[in-house]
């Protein structure tokens, strides 16, 4: 993959077939530190750790419309890549956590990318999920919560193309305050 936007989808349609009722996600970059974390947590299914460490398998997947699961694995090789680190916490029945860290200087670290088109994609996708999208940049804070969104829109549904393009723009317009670019 060519930005980190699309492991992030990645993983998140991952849990949102482990029906997940609750997908967050959190960027949070450290420029003092140098450091870039990508958090993604559910309330799907979880695994076992049987499961976990098949995860890692790229020739291992449980999707049907292809036969190998590289996404996990190439977002750890990624990390590694840039003297990150990758961790997958996971519990039958409580859900999942992914995170990965990059040194956000490192040359070989993949641009952010289109993270408000990631989030569409996922709201598009199954709208009836919650997904909360937060981003740290040092002291700044943006956040969008689906369940905050929907509590003002009374019955009109999260994926009508108004309410989509309102999202779209609220988070670049969020991330562009943050100078995420």
């Amino acid at each position: 993959m060519i930005e980190l936007a699309l492991h992030i989808l990645d993983i998140a349609e991952n849990s949102l077939r482990a029906e997940a009722t609750l997908v967050e996600i959190s960027v949070i970059e450290d420029l003092v530190r140098d450091r870039l974390s990508i958090t993604i947590s559910d309330n799907g299914h979880g695994m076992t750790p049987e499961e976990v460490e098949r995860a890692m398998d790229p020739f291992y997947t449980t999707k049907k419309v292809r036969r190998i699961g590289l996404g996990l694995p190439m977002l750890s090789q990624a990390c590694q890549s840039t003297g990150g680190s990758f961790a997958i916490n996971s519990e039958p029945g409580v859900g999942t956590r992914i995170t990965a860290e990059f040194v956000h200087s490192h040359i070989d670290r993949q641009p952010l990318g289109d993270v408000p088109g990631a989030v569409i994609a996922l709201i598009l996708e199954k709208p009836e999920v919650d997904i909360l999208y937060t981003h740290r940049r040092d002291e700044s804070l943006y956040t969008m919560d689906t369940r905050e969104i929907r509590a003002q829109l009374d019955d009109i549904p999260l994926n009508h193309h108004e309410v989509i393009n309102l999202i779209r723009e609220n988070i670049a317009e969020g991330l562009s305050e943050l100078g995420v670019h």
